[in-house]
């Protein structure tokens, strides 16, 4: 979990729009799609760890993911919620 006052001053490096915790039902469907190698991040690498959380942009097209509590808000490593 993201603390407030952190979530609250993140946003998304490419579009500078806000980005709010991920549901649990959006981390466990790209958890399924991680375990059968069918993700791939923006800057075009599989993505093979499962994810422990995410924040996804304001206009819900990508989900930056967090690993071990830390959230990796590079634009290369955005997920795509299209795939």
């Amino acid at each position: 979990m993201i603390d407030k006052e952190l979530l609250d001053i993140l946003a998304c490096p490419e579009n500078k729009t806000p980005v709010s915790m991920a549901e649990q039902t959006i981390i466990d469907q790209l958890n399924e799609q991680i375990a059968n190698g069918k993700i791939t991040n923006r800057g075009g690498k599989i993505v093979e760890n499962p994810l422990d959380g995410g924040l996804i942009r304001e206009d819900k097209k990508f989900l930056y993911p967090i690993d071990d509590g830390i959230p990796i808000m590079l634009i290369d490593e955005a997920i795509s919620l299209d795939q």
